[in-house]
């Protein structure tokens, strides 16, 4: 562990003990230390491709073939990929409180592969498919009838179950987020950007509902003057150092 973590501040550690509703919404930065690329730092995987043309509707229906395989190969990653120590303390802390809502931004599974049950994928998942044209849904592994993209029942093209560019969240699962964000008396943030909308505006609407607002992230973010605790590094660190406290 980073020399520079060697403890939570108390007051911290009294909240969170004294909380009983407790959400956390996450980001790339988590799963960047099971190996998984983010998509907006250094080794980002837009720094390559534009996003555009692999992951929108338009870039769907011009390339649906170089889509389709580059979603292949994003999967091909992922599928080696294993929950880190920060997925694992989720996990925990869904345990420890009554109420506890994990909101991801991330389409990768670790957190259900940690052991998080109650939790809301804003973006979908790539462990999923769905038919563009009817929604039909599909398993991650679909047979390879020799065209890419596979074809649904109905006749239309299979696309990962995940949300694009200018394309809505789903409603069910935002309506969601936003109630849990709303009750929630602990909000963590951990390990996004606090850029994308809407799940940038969760944590602040934790805030103004009076939620203690904890960020973790490697360095500040536009969230980072709300919060009223920043803990600045390596979500697996920080988290386990929280998980450690509250058992």
């Amino acid at each position: 562990m980073d020399m520079l973590v060697k403890s939570l501040p108390a007051e911290l550690v009294v909240r969170l003990k004294s909380a009983r509703r407790a959400a956390a919404l996450t980001g790339a930065g988590v799963s960047a230390e099971s190996g998984l690329p983010t998509f907006r730092g250094d080794e980002g995987l837009w720094k390559k491709y534009k996003a555009e043309d692999l992951a929108s509707v338009d870039g769907f229906l011009q390339k649906p073939d170089i889509v389709w395989e580059w979603y292949e190969y994003r999967r091909s990653i992922y599928a080696n990929a294993q929950p880190n120590l920060g997925h694992r303390a989720l996990a925990e802390l869904e345990k420890f409180y009554p109420e506890f809502t994990l909101v991801t931004q991330n389409t990768d599974g670790l957190h259900f592969a940690a052991g998080s049950e109650n939790i809301l994928e804003l973006h979908g998942s790539l462990r999923r498919n769905r038919c563009h044209s009817c929604g039909q849904l599909y398993p991650e592994k679909v047979p390879d009838e020799g065209r890419k993209p596979p074809r649904c029942g109905c006749g239309g093209m299979l696309r990962p179950d995940v949300v694009w560019f200018g394309e809505p969240l789903a409603p069910s699962i935002l309506d969601a987020a936003w109630r849990a964000a709303s009750q929630a008396e602990v909000f963590f943030s951990v390990g996004t950007s606090a850029l994308v909308q809407p799940a940038a505006s969760l944590p602040l609407a934790a805030k103004r509902n009076g939620a203690l607002l904890v960020e973790i992230n490697l360095e500040p973010t536009p969230l980072s003057f709300a919060a009223d605790f920043f803990l600045e590094g390596k979500a697996s660190e920080w988290l386990g150092l929280i998980k450690e406290e509250l058992q």
